[in-house]
């Protein structure tokens, strides 16, 4: 449904923290699935580990909450006009490493909307098998009320 060149107009991030590669569909208000490609020349497998390559966690979860992002992107009123930032994660499990040569399948539904906040709940498969699920909260600021970086 998105290539990289959309996904580039929803997301803030750039290389390197840019986890995802694709949007495969996205019910607007309700469920995005999306796809992260794992290669063995991602920069974090330098350390971690150099002889035992694992996605780290937190980028699993960075690459579901980017994907929740683009979700919540597609679902608010004028969005360029707000900032969507992680706030909360809970109840996360790993079932298995991220390593190099899978792909991560992104899958994340979106709860609730309450004023700013949002809450989702996105699950990370590949090859159909449970990697990760959690929940999670994001935020939605005004862009006008950032001061970052000025």
């Amino acid at each position: 449904m998105f290539d990289i060149e959309a996904i580039l107009k929803f997301l803030p991030h750039r290389f390197p923290f840019l986890l995802v590669d694709r949007v495969l569909s996205m019910e607007p208000s309700k469920r995005i699935v999306a796809l992260k490609n794992v290669s063995c020349n991602e920069w974090f497998f330098q350390g971690h580990f150099p002889d035992v390559r694992i996605m780290p966690g937190v980028l699993v979860i960075e690459a579901l909450a980017q994907a929740g992002g683009i979700l919540l992107f597609n679902s608010i009123p004028d969005p360029h006009t707000k900032f969507v930032l992680l706030s909360k994660i809970d109840n996360t499990k790993f079932r298995r490493p991220v390593v190099p040569g899978d792909q991560l399948r992104l899958e994340c539904d979106l709860l609730k909307i309450k004023g700013r906040f949002c809450q989702l709940h996105g699950k990370g498969l590949v090859d159909g098998e449970l990697a990760v699920e959690g929940d999670m909260m994001a935020s939605l600021l005004d862009r006008e009320d950032l001061n970052v970086g000025q």
